[in-house]
């Protein structure tokens, strides 16, 4: 039998090295369901990084969980599935906090909670309940890892800049977390593009819905989606 201290250890290193992949869900959600005797520690554990972990972590944690519940689902392990529909709000409140300093993960949790309503994971009812929070939390038209950061008088970054730095009480990310941030969400469009064009021109309605729900990046993300919209467009044409 495993040892339970260095089982949850590993679980949460698996958590805190999760990235956009989706390899990197699967895995842990494997090792959670390979120790599923441990299911309430491991719960616990995700519940913990969720607290502790930058907002970058927590968006690609809420994209882990859906991979877990959906495993778990179909391995009949239930007992995760139960203990996330139980502690869903605090899971979201830890994701897209309401002082607004996950306001660039609450398409991140509007996504998950959608995979997992068609997953019949989650009640639609719960769902559209925690919508009309959500709304009070989308409270920014931009990502807020663009936003301006502080400068001194020369105009350089002051020391361990924004792990600290606040805006109107809310901690911003710092330059690691932003480009990290923005890689990530390269790799998920990037991700969404490639299985969008295998679907062919019937998905381009699919296509335009899932690029609204995928996290804002850079408007050159936006210009190579539709060029790649348009190649695929040609490409079926001339077909």
């Amino acid at each position: 039998m495993a040892d339970p201290f260095e089982v949850r250890m590993r679980f949460t290193s698996q958590l805190q090295h999760l990235n956009a992949s989706v390899n990197s869900s699967q895995k842990a959600a494997h090792y959670a369901l390979k120790n599923r005797d441990m299911d309430e520690d491991l719960h616990s554990c995700i519940l913990e990084q969720l607290e502790r972990n930058s907002m970058n972590n927590r968006a690609n944690i809420m994209y882990f969980i859906e991979h877990l519940c959906d495993m778990a689902q179909r391995e009949n392990h239930l007992n995760f599935v139960r203990m996330m529909q139980k502690d869903i709000l605090m899971v979201v409140d830890a994701v897209a906090p309401s002082d607004g300093s996950g306001a660039a993960n609450v398409k991140v949790v509007r996504r998950v909670l959608q995979g997992l309503q068609q997953k019949s994971i989650l009640q639609p009812n719960t769902v559209t309940e925690i919508e009309e929070c959500l709304k009070e939390r989308d409270t920014v038209s931009e990502h807020p890892a663009l936003s301006p950061v502080d400068v001194n008088a020369q105009g350089e970054h002051p020391p361990n800049h924004a792990a600290s730095a606040k805006t109107n009480g809310v901690t911003r990310p710092d330059k690691r977390q932003i480009e990290q941030r923005i890689e990530e969400d390269r790799e998920r469009h990037k991700r969404l593009r490639e299985s969008i064009w295998a679907i062919g021109a019937e998905g381009d309605e699919e296509f335009e819905r899932l690029w609204d729900e995928v996290s804002d990046i850079g408007e050159d993300d936006y210009i190579a989606a539709e060029e790649d919209a348009m190649e695929r467009r040609q490409a079926i044409e001339v077909e």
